[in-house]
């Protein structure tokens, strides 16, 4: 079985891109950008569809999924049709400017976009940084399970992303490669 991963994302500042190129460094995949229109380049589905896992990422926007991350899911719906994605990893990140701000429900409108093409969902298998000694640049601070999370300040550049969020991503990603290797 093919072990490609390719990460799919969309980014409307810049700061989730960077988590994305983090989390795909880690993961050693390649990566298709979801345009401002909501759109993928021609040659994405035939990469989606030769990948072993995907790994999917959008800011988090208003409690969810960004509007153009929403239509590349529902553009999925003719992959699901075929049950294209059956049976292949999944895992998915978030970036908003709050600690929370509701992340989570990005994260489970992913699962549950998942779950319906039969893919197989993977965690973030961190433990988190929560003890009083812990600082905002350590691994998994946000103590995220279900999925990646970060959180980048509203009035923060992409150069100004928490190192410890970065390095989180490469984490997760290994993970998600190193689960894709075991599985193929």
């Amino acid at each position: 079985m093919n072990t490609d991963i390719v990460v799919v994302f969309h980014s409307g500042y810049g700061h989730t891109q960077r988590v994305a190129d983090a989390v795909a460094h880690g993961a050693k995949a390649s990566m298709v950008a979801i345009d401002a229109h909501g759109n993928v380049p021609d040659d994405a589905w035939d990469r989606l569809a030769s990948a072993h896992a995907i790994i999917f990422g959008s800011p988090t926007y208003m409690a969810n999924v960004s509007w153009q991350f929403k239509k590349f899911v529902d553009a999925t719906s003719a992959v699901w049709m075929k049950q294209g994605w059956k049976d292949k990893l999944a895992a998915g990140f978030t970036n908003s400017a709050g600690i929370n701000g509701d992340k989570l429900v990005t994260l489970q409108t992913m699962v549950a976009m998942t779950q319906q093409h039969g893919m197989l969902w993977v965690s973030t298998g961190m433990m988190p940084s929560n003890a009083k000694a812990s600082g905002r640049e350590d691994l998994n601070y946000l103590a995220s399970f279900t999925g990646l999370m970060t959180a980048t300040p509203a009035d923060a550049s992409v150069d100004e992303m928490h190192a410890g969020d970065l390095h989180t991503a490469e984490q997760f990603g290994k993970r998600v490669a190193d689960i894709a290797s075991t599985w193929a």
